[in-house]
């Protein structure tokens, strides 16, 4: 496939900082400062009802590129779901790799990357070694060894200046064994303690370390699960990590030698329980209509020393989305005030009016014909069709991600786990198939 065009520059070769050989080990020092920019839940290659949004990705990438020069960040951390299925389409990997390439003329030392829910571990883990030489760490699936998961950061001069405990997604395989006859709150029980079990453990290697290194180097977490209390938004895409389980970790999970815990999964920017240092950054895009008045954004993380000092960075809007409620009259003044703006506005329209509107979608098409707006969703309330038998009220067909049916699918047909890897990299395969015929015919 042609090469996709990119508004993020790639360096020609590697900055001499980055070169092999490295200057002897100094003893770690305090008193200087660390920049640490915590994103997460790109999903790169996810459509928005049937629209592609490839345009956003790349225009959020080089804003993010130009940010680390700007904001003189040493370290990003992406906390998993960088795509949104685990074969992604070719389109979403050049943009993947293009940014990493294009990290290294920013000034960022450090990039750290964990699988999510959503990424297949032996994609990201594949160039692992090779992304290892632009100071790219990738930890895509849970190790065999704890000590696997720690990894140390090194600044210009090789010294240690950041632990970082690398947790990804922690599937159920991970973290349990299964047992005949178990409930479903034996398995929840053995989840949620299979994950406290993980932590207690990476960190436990992690501060043996840093008695070695020094104590006055900070300690960051990482992780991609569902904390609880965590806040979600109406059409965010985000589902149980589990299937049949409510499993979520309280934020005494986290071990309390973190100095900062970089979290992914849940798409609204927030704190966990209170603790300001155990925090989700939120997706970059909103992910649905529900969340397209959300303001999003990072979190930028300064330590002198271990003190973590925290402050989010707002994120542009790089394509508006809105949602319109009413009648037709209303819906019509709407329209008429949204195409004042001269801007590509995407829609998502519920008509709530009296009167039976059978050429509702027709209607609309000829509202906004001339315009820059166009609608992606159409709801008739007065006709609400359950499309999906759900445990969410009023969820339709269109609401859910190809992958996300499928995923269901599979849990009503009580396929077993050990099946389900196959089937779906299977299915996700004919979806990438399907959308690079797609961008053929672009």
């Amino acid at each position: 496939m042609p090469e996709q065009p990119s508004l993020f520059d790639s360096p020609a070769s590697v900055e001499p900082s980055r070169a092999k050989q490295e200057p002897e080990p100094e003893p770690a020092s305090s008193g200087r400062v660390l920049r640490v920019l915590h994103s997460s839940d790109w999903h790169l290659g996810r459509l928005l009802y049937g629209q592609k949004r490839y345009e956003e990705f790349e225009a959020f990438l080089g804003w993010m590129q130009a940010q680390l020069a700007q904001q003189a960040v040493d370290i990003l951390l992406i906390a998993g779901d960088l795509f949104d299925t685990t074969t992604p389409s070719n389109r979403a990997q050049s943009l993947y790799y293009r940014f990493l390439h294009g990290v290294a003329s920013s000034g960022c030392r450090h990039v750290v990357i964990i699988g999510g829910n959503h990424d297949s571990p032996s994609f990201l883990n594949a160039p692992a070694a090779l992304l290892k030489a632009l100071d790219v760490h990738v930890v895509g699936q849970a190790c065999d060894d704890p000590a696997d998961e720690v990894v140390v950061l090194r600044d210009d001069q090789n010294r240690p200046e950041a632990i970082i405990c690398a947790v990804p997604y922690l599937r159920d395989r991970d973290i349990r064994q299964a047992e005949a006859g178990e409930s479903l709150e034996d398995k929840d029980r053995k989840l949620v303690a299979g994950i406290r079990q993980h932590y207690a453990a990476v960190c436990a290697a992690a501060e043996q370390v840093r008695s070695e290194l020094g104590p006055d180097i900070p300690l960051i977490g990482m992780g991609h699960l569902f904390a609880a209390g965590g806040k979600t938004l109406e059409g965010d895409g985000v589902r149980d990590l589990y299937v049949g389980s409510l499993a979520q970790v309280g934020a005494d999970a986290f071990p309390d030698n973190l100095d900062y815990v970089a979290l992914g999964h849940l798409h609204v920017p927030q704190s966990v329980a209170g603790y300001s240092h155990i925090r989700y950054s939120g997706s970059p895009l909103p992910m649905g209509f529900g969340e397209a008045k959300q303001q999003k954004s990072l979190c930028l993380v300064e330590f002198d020393g271990r003190e973590p000092r925290i402050e989010q960075l707002e994120i542009p809007v790089f394509q508006r989305l809105e949602r319109l409620r009413g009648d037709k009259a209303y819906l019509q003044s709407q329209l008429e005030q949204l195409a004042q703006a001269s801007q590509s506005i995407w829609l998502e329209v519920h008509y709530e009016g009296d009167e039976v509107a059978a050429d509702l979608r027709q209607w609309l098409e000829q509202a906004i014909a001339g315009t820059d707006l166009k609608v992606l969703r159409v709801r008739n309330n007065r006709v609400v069709e359950r499309v999906l038998s759900s445990q969410v009220e009023q969820e339709t067909l269109d609401e859910l991600q190809p992958s996300e049916v499928f995923a269901r699918a599979l849990a009503a047909h009580q396929v077993p786990e050990s099946q389900q890897p196959t089937l779906t990299h299977l299915f996700n395969s004919v979806l990438q198939s399907l959308d690079e015929d797609d961008s053929r015919a672009e």
